[in-house]
């Protein structure tokens, strides 16, 4: 009875130990670093989908078998939160999220949060200030500011006095953009704004209603020296609208955000297009970097215990054709 008591707590001895050797591996396994991201439903965002994605593939190459990654693609809101529950199961260690809407992906956030995952925000922040994460946005002000500058100065510079503005969609990014570019273009009284004071239509950050929008204005206006759009793809339709009419009294079409078609069109000499602002996708580029950097320990994880939220701010930069080369990636999809 003695000898069967020993060899059964031998047994129960060994199962511990292979347990605890079970979960010691667990605790040293290689760090999981899952990223969210829309799915392609206009330019901008296909561009958030091709640098993540070079991203991880730089990555891998350079630590190969030292971090695991997945990038999940997201139609919507509801299958966004699906995707960063799918990555909690997972088990990531790191999330590098880019919100399709804030308000519904922050309680699944904060939720990977409380969970253990140290989090990246990209581009729209979340709902919920109270916990620690990273927000890594570019600067929306400094975008609608350099916007201004360059067309008040362009138009003052050629004796263009009439220009028409679009902005992307009533939320607060938006504002921002379109008050800083107000405020420069109001430096110089000369400029008169054919919608009066700051009025301005939502283009949707849409190609097509661009389009439709520049159409109404071509109708409405006899005489347009210059648009401002905000978005580069809102330009593609701007100028299809522009070459449809064959007005030749615009002379000036100025987007945003820094596409590669407007980076060609700039070192062309587009009769048009002459420089944009930078709002670029490769900011979840810069955001996975961060993470990694994290992980390597060149930048300190204390963000995650603090009760608010870190900011990172990219800056807004204007490329025109003395810079547009440093900028331009001819493999980038936008």
């Amino acid at each position: 009875m003695m000898k069967a008591l020993v060899v059964v707590l031998c047994m129960v001895f060994s199962v511990g130990l292979v347990f605890a050797q079970g979960v010691s591996e667990t605790k040293t396994s290689i760090p999981k670093i899952g990223i969210a991201v829309p799915s392609p439903d206009h330019g901008w965002t296909g561009g958030i989908g091709w640098w993540a994605d070079k991203a991880v593939k730089e990555l891998q190459e350079k630590y190969p078998g030292k971090y695991e990654f997945k990038v999940l693609h997201a139609d919507g809101y509801a299958k966004q939160i699906s995707d960063v529950e799918d990555l909690m199961v997972w088990g990531m260690d790191y999330l590098v999220i880019l919100p399709h809407e804030s308000a519904p992906l922050t309680p699944v956030v904060k939720e990977a949060h409380d969970a253990g995952v140290k989090c990246i925000v990209v581009d729209r922040g979340l709902t919920d200030t109270s916990f620690g994460y990273v927000n890594l946005a570019g600067n929306n002000s400094e975008m609608g500011k350099v916007s201004g500058a360059f067309v008040r100065d362009y138009m003052k510079a050629h004796k263009l006095t009439k220009y028409v503005a679009m902005g992307g969609m009533p939320v607060v990014i938006d504002g921002e953009r379109m008050k800083a570019f107000f405020d420069e273009m109001q430096k110089d009284p000369s400029l008169i704004n054919l919608a009066g004071g700051r009025n301005y239509d939502f283009a949707d950050w849409s190609t097509q209603k661009g389009l439709e929008l520049m159409e109404n204005y071509i109708q409405k206006y006899p005489e347009i020296h210059a648009v401002f759009c905000q978005d580069d793809d809102v330009m593609t339709g701007v100028l299809q609208a522009i070459k449809e009419s064959g007005r030749k009294d615009i002379q000036l079409v100025f987007g945003g955000a820094g596409s590669k078609a407007a980076y060609e069109m700039i070192m062309n000499n587009d009769p048009l297009v002459k420089a944009t602002a930078t709002y670029h996708p490769s900011m979840v580029y810069d955001a996975i970097m961060y993470c990694l950097d994290v992980a390597e320990g060149r930048k300190s994880d204390a963000f995650n215990t603090a009760s608010s939220p870190t900011s990172v701010v990219i800056p807004s930069v204007l490329v025109d054709k003395n810079n547009v080369k440093d900028y331009y990636d001819p493999d980038s999809v936008f």
